[in-house]
């Protein structure tokens, strides 16, 4: 049973000025099974982030239907936002609310990001890597039934990346989360997703459903990675990530 199902016919954003009505994405219909992490993959301005936003319910301006598990949904933006004059504790507490258990809660998750001595540290003093784990800690500490991630590593150094990624992985693994990724690397996309949505250029269309068969030891390999994206992929990999460059 799907824990998402997705049918867009279309989604159009209107005239503003001179600029004409534009369609941003036609035909983009598939399934995500509970607990499976699929990545939508395409070219820097096909819609991957118009789609994030449709099934986040942030935009619900569109032709088709969405739905979505029971529960709670977390998304990971493009930049960490978290609120800098609050410290790293009270972020995480912001999103628990009243919860009894909220002091534990803060305190696992921290520590599960490598970041258990932060709690009492400003927002504003983190390091961006630093910022992007207290995120990923504030989004799963709700246990979303549904975790939305758009490029969440975006203008990291390739090493500080890698080391995320390889925290994403565990915890995917670790807490079976239901997720949809949205990046322009296919090496993101091969290590992270159990499935990768290819989109074509503007307007987006799904033009491929491709299951990776990677183990979980050959996630964590970065030669196994590369090696994967031409034989899944093709050329698609090399021109996606040209055109996102």
């Amino acid at each position: 049973m799907a824990a998402l199902s997705v049918d867009i016919l279309r989604k159009r954003f209107p005239p503003v000025g001179a600029a004409p009505e534009k369609l941003a994405l036609e035909r983009v219909r598939f399934r995500v099974a509970a607990g499976e992490t699929v990545a939508v993959l395409g070219p820097s301005g096909c819609g991957k982030t118009t789609l994030l936003s449709l099934v986040a319910g942030l935009d619900p301006v569109f032709e088709g239907r969405i739905e979505r598990p029971p529960g709670r949904l977390a998304f990971v933006f493009q930049e960490p936002r978290l609120l800098p004059w609050r410290t790293v504790a009270d972020n995480l507490r912001f999103v628990l609310g009243a919860a009894p258990d909220a002091e534990a809660r803060i305190a696992a998750a921290l520590a599960e990001v490598d970041l258990a001595e932060t709690g009492p540290l400003y927002a504003s003093r983190l390091s961006l890597g630093m910022a992007r784990r207290v995120a990923l800690a504030r989004a799963l500490i709700v246990r979303p039934s549904l975790l939305l991630l758009d490029e969440p590593f975006v203008s990291l150094d390739r090493p500080t990346a890698w080391r995320l990624r390889l925290l994403v992985l565990d915890l995917l693994e670790r807490h079976r989360t239901t997720a949809l990724l949205v990046t322009h690397d296919p090496r993101e996309a091969v290590m992270l997703a159990d499935r990768i949505l290819l989109l074509s250029p503007s307007p987006g269309r799904l033009l491929a459903d491709l299951p990776v068969p990677l183990s979980a030891a050959a996630r964590r390999d970065p030669a196994q990675v590369e090696a994967a994206v031409p034989l899944l992929l093709g050329e698609a990999g090399t021109g996606v990530e040209a055109a996102a460059a």
